[in-house]
């Protein structure tokens, strides 16, 4: 399993566009804590979900 992720990272979850841009705050075993916009903090695991990075150029 390879991560393209840091902490500080912009991202979406395609698969729930509606919890908006989240920032990713820790990658800890698989698992990524993001704090979506929407939803609030939501702990991800990797073999599951997969999220996109965006580029935040604004």
């Amino acid at each position: 399993m390879i991560f393209d992720f840091e902490p500080g990272d912009k991202v979406i979850n395609p698969s729930n566009k509606d919890w908006g841009i989240g920032q990713i705050q820790s990658i800890i075993k698989g698992k990524i804590t993001v704090n979506f916009e929407n939803v609030g903090k939501k702990v991800i695991n990797a073999d599951n979900i997969e999220l996109k990075k965006i580029n935040d150029t604004n």
